[in-house]
C-alpha cells in the first residue's frame, strides 16, 4: 500500500497539508466538507502537489516537516517546482 502526503491550495489562497492512502478521493471529502476542519470554510480546494511513501511513518514525518518547517512561501516554491 502507498501512502502520500499531499498539499491543497485552499480558495483563500492558503495551503493545507495532510497524508492519505487515496489523495483523489481525499479531495473530494475536503471538498465535501467531510475533511479537516481547516478545509471546511475554505472550499474549494484543488490538490497541487503529492508525494508518495511506501510506509505509513515515512509519510506522517515528511507531513510533520512541511506543515512545521516550511513556509507558505517554501510550500509555494515547492509545488511550483513540480508542476
Amino acid at each position: 500500500m502507498n501512502y502520500y502526503v499531499y498539499i491543497l491550495e485552499c480558495a483563500d489562497g492558503t495551503f493545507y497539508t495532510g497524508y492519505t492512502t487515496d489523495p483523489e478521493h481525499r479531495l473530494k471529502m475536503h471538498n465535501a466538507g467531510k475533511g479537516a476542519k481547516y478545509t471546511r470554510s475554505r472550499c474549494p480546494c484543488r490538490l497541487v502537489y503529492t508525494e508518495v511513501f511506501d510506509n505509513k511513518s515515512a509519510a506522517l514525518s515528511r507531513e510533520w516537516h512541511l506543515k512545521h518547517e516550511l513556509s507558505h512561501d517554501q510550500k509555494e516554491k515547492l509545488v511550483n517546482e513540480n508542476k
